[in-house]
């Protein structure tokens, strides 16, 4: 196990229900995707639901039902008989419940959240009402902001009991707002910068959703360039805003599983956040990952794989990729190098889902740009799964959104399986996997609708009712889209875990033709440094 990984610790005493008994045959991508059932995967995801149920609704990193969840998964874990670790860490958490935004002074004018203005991630709680002061705007061409980037540039103006309105541009949006609050400011508004042209660079002046990336002590809100050109120009401007938030630190965990067998210097990894957001159960986001992951663990408990498989429940996904990240960041550059590949699965059941497959090798020229060296290799065993099913895929851009990052900024090649999250579905896209064209893949995404009952808990009825005339749901979940992409899951792990020569060059050894003896002997291969994605 890896050393920088906690001890693990020890659970208290829980009723659990193990799988079907494992076998050691399950070896082979037939008979691995034979034992691995739907009917196994939807029991792990009711469980992860129950679990919602009895914690205000919610899994979120940070609240007793991420502990839960996390429990439910060690205590089958290390009942199949793996070396589990629980790696514990702080984190940013927040949670908003509401907000408003007013002008009261000198035109009363009540503001839309999410037209007009919208609370920043981050955002102290509270009521600020007072006067507005503008700090260090660029309000004139090139509009080069540096606006509340230093504790200086608030040493000419009066913020004391007042509202700091600052612009974007040169620094974090949270130092600004630090800066501010420093200053004695009981609330801030973030102006967009307004830079470049409204036709070419429409996101620099229009309305944005931003993170302060840490908790703050002031509410915070974000508006458009031209609203606060508009508000740096009216005397005595005088706002309120009301902010209904929880941001404060806590402490979360990544849970990780090991095969007692293998080489440990050619690690498989196979990984799936097992936090949702805040807002509902995540059934689909991500408890279809974690449970697709969860059973295929549990039936390739037996198995003697050649390279060792190390499997990762993450904590604080929805946070900001954390957990993820502080794993690698955790990792020696050895530890680092004995990684072969990671496999990422998340949203895996959209109810009106894609076959979406990793773009390891940028073939559709979309985004950002190919994986690390392997990660074509990785892409192709996926669409040799597909094509054995004769079913569609569509190419899913490495866009940063998920656990893969930390992983391709090291040169770790990746790959992994996504059935879409708030986009909407296009006519080529019904066409190829059916389902409902104009609607978004999952329309219950980071809502508490993502819940195995979505119409009771605020889903559009008609959407529903609409999607289940094309499929079968389960809840908020595809239970196609589920079952095939559970098999794919067992197909990649079981594969790497006897062969990674496709992706680097290490070779493999067939099931049944020897026993993989641990950390081989002379073995080298090397992840190239500097292959670098700034993920926002």
């Amino acid at each position: 196990m890896v050393a920088a990984i906690a001890a693990s610790t020890l659970l208290g005493t829980m009723a659990l229900a193990g799988p079907a008994q494992a076998s050691p045959n399950n070896n082979t991508v037939a008979k691995l995707t034979k034992a691995v059932t739907v009917k196994g995967v939807l029991k792990h995801l009711d469980k992860f639901q129950d679990i919602a149920n009895a914690n205000n609704g919610t899994r979120a990193s940070g609240t007793p039902g991420y502990d839960a969840s996390a429990d439910y998964v060690v205590g089958l874990l290390k009942k199949a008989g793996y070396q589990v670790s629980r790696q514990q860490f702080d984190f940013a958490f927040y949670e908003e419940f509401g907000s408003s935004f007013a002008q009261v002074a000198p035109t009363a004018t009540t503001y839309v959240d999410g037209v007009d203005y919208q609370l920043m991630d981050y955002s102290g709680a509270g009521v600020a009402q007072a006067l507005v002061v503008p700090v260090d705007l660029a309000l004139e061409p090139p509009r080069a902001s540096t606006s509340g980037c230093e504790a200086s540039d608030f040493a000419g103006v009066d913020v004391v009991g007042k509202i700091a309105l600052v612009q974007r541009g040169t620094c974090a949006f949270g130092d600004k707002v630090a800066n501010a609050e420093a200053a004695g400011a009981i609330g801030a508004i973030m102006m967009n910068q307004g830079n470049g042209t409204p036709e070419a660079n429409a996101d620099r002046y229009d309305l944005f959703a931003g993170t302060l990336g840490a908790p703050v002590g002031i509410p915070a809100v974000s508006v458009s360039y031209n609203t606060g050109a508009q508000f740096a120009t009216t005397p005595g401007l005088t706002v309120r805003i009301e902010a209904d938030t929880t941001s404060e630190i806590r402490s979360t965990e990544n849970v990780i599983a090991q095969s007692k067998h293998g080489r440990t210097d050619n690690v498989v990894m196979a990984g799936a956040h097992l936090d949702s957001d805040p807002a509902g159960p995540g059934f689909n986001d991500n408890a279809t990952g974690s449970a697709a992951l969860l059973e295929v663990a549990l039936q390739m408990a037996k198995v003697k794989p050649y390279n060792a498989v190390r499997f990762a429940w993450w904590g604080a996904e929805e946070a900001g990729l954390i957990g993820s990240q502080y794993y690698v960041d955790s990792l020696s550059e050895q530890q680092v190098a004995d990684i072969a590949l990671y496999l990422n699965f998340d949203m895996i059941g959209s109810p009106n889902y894609t076959f979406g497959v990793y773009d390891g090798d940028d073939s559709a020229q979309e985004g950002s740009g190919p994986g690390p060296e392997g990660s074509a290799q990785i892409e192709k065993v996926f669409e040799k799964f597909f094509a054995s099913r004769k079913l569609p895929t569509v190419a899913s851009d490495f866009t940063g959104r998920s656990d893969y990052g930390a992983f391709i900024d090291v040169n770790i090649p990746a790959g992994g399986l996504f059935t879409g999250a708030e986009g909407v579905k296009t006519a080529e896209e019904a066409a190829l996997f059916g389902g409902v064209a104009g609607v978004a893949y999952d329309p219950c995404y980071h809502l508490a609708c993502d819940s195995r009952t979505p119409v009771k808990d605020g889903a559009d009825a008609a959407v529903y009712k609409s999607l289940g005339k094309k499929y079968k749901l389960h809840g908020n979940v595809n239970v196609f889209a589920l079952d095939v992409n559970s098999d794919a899951v067992a197909a990649s792990v079981i594969t790497f875990a006897f062969d990674t020569s496709a992706v680097n060059g290490v070779p493999g050894k067939a099931p049944g033709k020897g026993k993989g003896k641990g950390k081989g002997k002379g073995h080298k291969h090397h992840h190239k440094h500097g292959h670098k994605h700034h993920w926002k």
